[in-house]
């Protein structure tokens, strides 16, 4: 870049879309869906810090190691939805969730 060249910005989504592909391919959609599973591990971990719990007091709440729940707040690990469901349970945390009904236009909340 020149030094008379204006800087040029670019969107998230620009940058994404560029690098990891638009939205509907395969290595998009895996992108997304590991995004997803960073998210709640990390909604796991704050929780777990909000109310003050170590990993194995958690553990010993929920019934599993304390391994199991370092494994469940870094993504390291396909959790059982079981296990997640009892996570957010003995965190006294509500979980919502959303469904859409692909090409179908339809939604479940």
């Amino acid at each position: 870049m020149k030094p008379d060249e204006p800087l040029q910005f670019y969107s998230l989504d620009e940058v994404v879309n560029e690098h990891i592909g638009p939205l509907g391919t395969p290595r998009r959609e895996a992108f997304e869906e590991e995004l997803r599973l960073d998210l709640l591990g990390k909604a796991i971990k704050e929780a777990r810090l909000q109310r003050h719990l170590t990993q194995q007091q958690l553990g010993e709440l929920v019934g599993v190691q304390k391994a199991q729940i370092s494994k469940l707040e870094n993504n390291l690990t396909d959790a059982r939805f079981d296990t997640v469901m009892k996570v957010f349970k003995a965190l006294n945390a509500k979980v919502n969730f959303s469904v859409e009904l692909l090409n179908q236009g339809a939604a479940i909340r």
